[in-house]
């Protein structure tokens, strides 16, 4: 196999074990941030196989991911809810938003979503394996390469655009980021600028939660209490993110 082979079978042994390892915690409820780390590996799992796209079995543990984040989502909005009103006082709201848990976190390590990217990405390297030896890996160091280009092409475009979309600007900073993360041997960011999309992740983060909350206090009228600090913060988030993607912009013109 190839060096960019090996790397991603690499990457992809322990990626398993890390996703393995988050099942048991959530199985067992032994902490709070499994969830998270839950999703945060099932990010750098897609951001891996982004590139990868039209070698054999790609799409499928692709749809297997998504599916799996697409359960798992509304679950981290409301444990990230439930910690901020609690931070604010509010903990009887905040508990009521963590009331069962423990059977959340072990509907979740049981999900057949969860199972099924186990399995698909348990048999993975012997996909790679067999599209290596029938020639479809050919120049893969390249193409991943060329895709990664591609990312970072629409992240610099969507910078430019002065009416640019919070939402859309944060999703192609995650890709950017964690796409470098998952391939560091191609050296598309350095630190300077791997410190720049993390604090734009955050920043933009920030904004995001807040906007959410927002939102979710026209429905409910537990949340009232916060609204107004909330309003205050998402305005402070949108001033600090502006100045931060400007730096972002500016690093990516000097690269």
């Amino acid at each position: 196999m190839s060096a960019m082979l090996d790397h991603v079978v690499a990457q992809l042994l322990a990626l398993q074990v890390r996703l393995l390892a988050c099942r048991e915690r959530l199985a067992a409820d032994t902490d709070s941030e499994a969830l998270h780390d839950l999703r945060i590996n099932l990010r750098r799992l897609r951001s891996l196989l982004r590139p990868l796209q039209g070698l054999p079995g790609i799409e499928q543990l692709e749809a297997a991911a998504k599916s799996l984040g697409t359960l798992t989502t509304p679950l981290r909005d409301r444990e990230v809810l439930a910690v901020e009103l609690i931070r604010r006082g509010h903990a009887e709201a905040g508990q009521r938003r963590l009331a069962g848990r423990d059977r959340t976190f072990a509907s979740i390590a049981d999900s057949p979503q969860l199972t099924r990217v186990l399995a698909i990405v348990d048999a993975f390297p012997l996909f790679l394996r067999a599209a290596d030896r029938e020639g479809l890996a050919r120049s893969l160091g390249k193409r991943i390469d060329k895709r990664l280009v591609k990312q970072w092409h629409k992240l610099r475009k969507a910078l430019q655009d002065p009416a640019h979309d919070r939402h859309r600007l944060r999703l192609l900073i995650k890709r950017a980021r964690y796409g470098d993360e998952a391939y560091p041997q191609l050296d598309h960011a350095g630190k300077k600028l791997q410190r720049l999309l993390k604090r734009a992740q955050s920043d933009l983060g920030e904004w995001h939660d807040r906007l959410q909350w927002l939102l979710q206090a026209k429905e409910h009228a537990d949340l009232a209490p916060s609204t107004a600090a909330w309003q205050q913060e998402l305005l402070e988030a949108e001033r600090k993110s502006d100045l931060t993607l400007d730096a972002l912009q500016a690093a990516l013109k000097q690269r």
